[in-house]
């Protein structure tokens, strides 16, 4: 099937924008908040937990996308090759900044390397990159198996080859956050310090952590 094929298959099947308790509040934020960074930084895990607490729906591009074409990434990328999963990736991602209610949106870990979907997150969103250095991304990847790509080779030499190709243009993102061996809500806090910064508003934090105008600490985030 080539590119345009799987595009209309794959459109056909996106699902329109969902209702919930969630997507009826009025949002917080202005704008939706993209997630990127290597797989094991926790964009879903980080993802799911703030959108809860900012009550914003959550999305997970890749399932999106596995949703939309009726089999999983891998599949894509066997059966079409990654050019075509890529350009599939920019549609679908572009489509839920344009169309979709202010939302929470982790994305693939190749996704922020594409250029137009790079743009198109700039554009329609804020990019907040989670980074984490190499003995996380280890450790945190080792737990799971669903990752062909560690699969190739030694996991830590992999992981560190795509450091080296992808934190570059992950430093491109408009905020960094550091995702370390800490709890999950404790990273989330520290994004929602960033966003507090970033765009000048007040936001839910979890009490007694001490972050934010209430705790009187400041956000922790690096200038990309």
């Amino acid at each position: 099937m080539d590119v345009m094929g799987l595009h209309k298959a794959m459109t056909a099947l996106l699902p329109e924008t969902g209702a919930g308790t969630a997507e009826d509040k009025a949002p917080l934020l202005p704008r939706t908040v993209v997630l990127v960074g290597l797989m094991g930084a926790g964009k879903s895990a980080i993802g799911r937990r703030l959108a809860t607490r900012l009550h914003l729906p959550f999305r997970d591009a890749d399932t999106e996308i596995e949703a939309a074409a009726g089999c999983t990434i891998a599949e894509i990328f066997a059966r079409d090759g990654e050019p075509v999963f890529r350009s599939v990736e920019r549609r679908i991602i572009t489509r839920l900044l344009k169309d979709e209610p202010v939302h929470i949106l982790a994305t693939g870990g190749g996704a922020f390397m594409d250029p137009d979907t790079r743009a198109a997150i700039r554009e329609h969103g804020l990019s907040v990159w989670l980074r984490a250095d190499l003995d996380v991304l280890v450790a945190r990847t080792a737990r799971r198996t669903h990752r062909p790509i560690l699969n190739q080779g030694d996991p830590r030499a992999i992981l560190g080859r795509l450091m080296e190709q992808r934190y570059p243009v992950y430093a491109e993102a408009d905020l960094t956050v550091v995702s370390d061996e800490r709890p999950p809500d404790v990273t989330v806090e520290l994004v929602i310090d960033a966003l507090e910064a970033h765009f000048g508003v007040q936001l839910p934090h979890r009490q007694g952590t001490g972050h934010g105008p209430r705790g009187g600490r400041t956000a922790k985030a690096d200038a990309p």
